[in-house]
């Protein structure tokens, strides 16, 4: 199969396969754009996490400055905290609960 081939079945089965998202609220439209933000810093902080260890292509460690993995875990951080605030979830009692439970599950465990 060539690219043409694949290009024109994925056309054919587009509007099948299309899912049907319909956004009725400014809300989700903006929940949609902070989750989409995270995921771009979340790559960020990946492709300084891949410096670090020096497993990048040679282009991208030779520019690479260790000391910007500051800004890519405050990037992660400031999306994940706006993200919550347009989704309206409380992070200080998702983060509690969150702790609770591992606490509990590892507690358990020794």
């Amino acid at each position: 199969m060539n690219l043409q081939n694949l290009e024109q079945r994925i056309k054919s089965l587009s509007t099948k396969i299309k899912p049907g998202y319909k956004f009725t609220t400014l809300q989700e439209r903006n929940i949609l754009v902070q989750t989409v933000k995270l995921n771009e810093e979340v790559g960020e902080l990946c492709n300084d996490i891949l410096g670090i260890l020096k497993l990048q292509r040679r282009a991208k460690q030779k520019i690479f400055d260790k000391r910007n993995i500051y800004e890519e875990f405050a990037d992660v951080i400031i999306s994940t905290i706006a993200l919550a605030q347009t989704a309206e979830v409380d992070l200080e009692r998702a983060l509690k609960d969150k702790l609770d439970k591992i606490e509990t599950k590892y507690l358990k465990e020794t």
